[in-house]
């Protein structure tokens, strides 16, 4: 029923965003034949004409269209007659293809409104991560850190603890001795041991029984994170170097020790290796009856797995007043549109994997689970944000999207005439089967993830 239910809400958002163009066109009389559901392609379901429009619905029920004379080249409408689109001033065409984008973002704002008028609260985006009680897997330095029941975790390594995910991050990338380090982490250990050891040389092999002064693994970097990747919407990458099984088993022995006699010969970096495979501190300051306390710092295990059981809670906005409604649906809108603008700008730079994007089918399962799990409320935020999603993708200069057609426009406008019709025509044509594919692979990895129980 759920998924029905997401099903309508999207199909909804669509003919919203059509919609917005439609009633634009009117406004400057402009004449619209077709109001279709779907793309153009494959079997149409749907055919009826009332008056002089055509109403479709398409097969494929991945977007929708408002046609007009000029995408028919048998239509009966002469070719200067008024109220084709293509004989109206620039900016009424460009009002027409924007108004689509408009309509969506109203929507979206109009659906914040009416939830937090409805439920008296709002999203802040942040999550209260609160210490409830040690388990058996817990590491040593977890049981004696001092954890006290109803500890809220206020910082982590100096970055302050708003998303529940943040403490995972941390805990992954500083899990114990993973058989991997980072060239950084190498040369620093090198230089470390250089100085430590000044009658070394680093051009020579160590003998055999040379007695090496280690760095203090307490030195080791703390792990902080940016903003960007405790979002989690880039994963953390080092470029990691595997120790070999005979560097492992070096490190191994360095286990403990602050000096090491040299058992088999090897260089300065060689030994750096080992040694860089250490722990990271995990230093952990919480809010305790009001007063902020920083604990021992912690190391996760080989895992990363802290050991701990976390209550997580997430923090509203109290809406009470229209006053508060406004500031508080603004504020949720803005920091949603910047989420959103980052991760299109992270999946055009490459820094999000093709294989972890995701389309209309996970939203449609998402969202049912969503409004099943978590209600209703949570249910018209999702479709608020899902209309935000819609004005800020067709906004971008891709021809086929509404983005493309205004980007000709602006084009036209500064060199005061239309751009060639058969350039417009081919350009268009190709990007709109090359979006088609790209969204029959989104939703091949969107059945791929949901047989694979990955969302």
């Amino acid at each position: 029923m759920n998924i029905i239910i997401m099903i309508l809400l999207i199909s909804f958002l669509v003919m919203v965003h059509e919609f917005g163009h439609f009633l634009a066109a009117k406004a400057f009389k402009i004449r619209v034949d077709k109001f279709g559901f779907g793309l153009p392609v494959g079997p149409t379901l749907f055919r009826k004409k009332i008056g002089e429009k055509e109403f479709l619905i398409h097969a494929c029920l991945l977007g929708g269209y408002v046609g007009f004379p000029d995408d028919d080249k048998d239509s009966q409408i002469a070719a200067d007659s008024p109220e084709r689109f293509s004989n109206k001033p620039v900016h009424q065409r460009m009002a027409v293809i924007v108004a689509g984008v408009l309509a969506n973002f109203i929507t979206a704002i109009v659906l914040v409104m009416l939830a937090a008028g409805i439920w008296h609260k709002l999203p802040t985006g942040t999550f209260e991560t609160s210490f409830q009680e040690t388990l058996p897997s817990a590491t040593q330095s977890v049981k004696s850190a001092g954890f006290q029941e109803g500890d809220v975790f206020e910082e982590i390594n100096g970055t302050k603890v708003t998303l529940p995910n943040v403490l995972s991050e941390y805990l992954y990338l500083s899990r114990e001795f993973d058989g991997y380090v980072s060239q950084a982490q190498v040369n620093k250990k090198a230089a470390e041991i250089k100085k430590l050891n000044p009658q070394l040389n680093p051009d020579k092999v160590i003998a055999k029984g040379t007695t090496v002064i280690l760095p203090k693994s307490e030195d080791e970097e703390e792990i902080h994170l940016t903003r960007d990747e405790i979002l989690g919407l880039s994963r953390y990458d080092s470029k990691e170097i595997a120790l070999t099984e005979e560097q492992k088993a070096v490190r191994d022995d360095l286990q403990g020790k602050k000096v090491y006699s040299i058992k088999i010969p090897m260089s300065v970096e060689q030994l750096a290796f080992a040694v860089a495979d250490t722990r990271k501190p995990v230093n952990i300051t919480v809010l305790r009856n009001g007063e902020k306390v920083k604990l021992p710092s912690i190391y996760p295990d080989k895992n990363g797995v802290m050991g701990i059981k976390k209550g997580v809670t997430e923090v509203m906005y109290p809406v009470q007043s229209v006053k508060e409604n406004i500031k508080y649906s603004y504020e949720y809108i803005k920091s949603n549109s910047n989420l959103m603008l980052y991760g299109l700008a992270k999946l055009f730079t490459g820094d999000v994997p093709m294989e972890e994007m995701h389309g209309i089918v996970a939203i449609t399962k998402i969202g049912s689970d969503i409004i099943e799990y978590q209600g209703f409320f949570k249910g018209i935020l999702l479709t608020a944000i899902i209309s935000l999603n819609l004005a800020y993708l067709n906004l971008l200069p891709i021809p086929a999207l509404d983005g493309g057609h205004l980007m000709f426009l602006i084009i036209e406008k500064i060199i005061g005439k239309p751009v060639n019709e058969k350039v417009t025509e081919i350009v268009a044509n190709i990007f709109f089967y090359l979006l088609i594919i790209f969204m029959f692979y989104i939703i091949y990895n969107d059945i791929i993830a949901l047989i694979t129980n990955k969302i």
